[in-house]
């Protein structure tokens, strides 16, 4: 493996783990909503840079765009083991500094419960990611529910526990998860209509689903709507061409 396919790994690893850095500092009210924002575009527009020059790299033995199956985004998020892994790792810190930090006179041991929570919760999120990428889908959808039981309006959680409800229901034929996840999709698209990740998900969904064309094309619409990152264009692209969309 060439030391330039190393370095742009590493690369694509630090950045997602600036996004996660600073959706922390966000949550906390350290970091306005425009410089989150703007921090996230930069940093987004810089791994799918990264992520081009990897495809085209004579190394990498896996595309970047999901194919059109039902595996879909998982196996787009199977290349991130070890920036999950990375950001798990900057998850525990947090919760460790947070428990070790020296506290103030008259304060209970265990600190600020919302911050405490918000650790708690950074940290499930990031071992949910991991379990993911290592196709671990039983422990990952604990991880997620347990966000959800400390956070019911989590996207990102509402978001991937949905989509790993109904993958794993689609393929055991278990309607109730399937409905389960179409249910958590569409709440984390109520709760966060700007936020294209689930309709992404949402998307995918529909047009896996028979006699839901119709459906899969408005929801991909409204996802292109929503200026979507470099990277979900990427993963979107074999679902847009199926329907017969071009991302503008």
């Amino acid at each position: 493996m060439s030391d330039n396919f190393d370095v742009l790994r590493d690369e694509v690893a630090l950045r997602r783990a600036s996004i996660l850095d600073a959706r922390r500092e966000h949550a906390e009210g350290e970091l306005s909503d425009a410089a989150l924002a703007e921090l996230v575009a930069r940093e987004e527009e810089a791994i799918a840079r990264c992520e081009a020059q990897l495809v085209s790299s004579p190394e990498t033995t896996e595309p970047v765009a999901v194919a059109a199956t039902s595996t879909g985004p998982r196996r787009h998020r199977r290349r991130y083991l070890y920036v999950a892994l990375g950001c798990f790792v900057v998850a525990v810190i947090i919760v460790l500094v947070s428990a070790l930090a020296p506290r103030q006179p008259g304060t209970s041991a265990t600190g600020n419960i919302s911050q405490s929570t918000k650790a708690q919760i950074a940290q499930l999120l990031a071992q949910g990611e991991v379990d993911v990428a290592t196709q671990n889908d039983n422990l990952a959808l604990d991880a997620f529910n347990h966000v959800l039981s400390l956070d019911p309006n989590n996207i990102e959680a509402l978001t991937q526990s949905g989509w790993i409800s109904f993958s794993a229901g689609s393929a055991q034929k278990d309607l109730a998860a399937v409905r389960l996840g179409e249910s958590r999709l569409r709440q984390a698209i109520e709760r966060a209509p700007r936020d294209p990740d689930p309709r992404l998900y949402y998307g995918i969904v529909a047009a896996l689903t028979p006699g839901e064309r119709a459906l899969a094309v408005q929801e991909f619409r409204s996802f292109l709507a929503l200026s979507p990152s470099k990277q979900l264009l990427a993963t979107a692209a074999p679902w847009l061409r199926q329907l017969g969309l071009a991302a503008k």
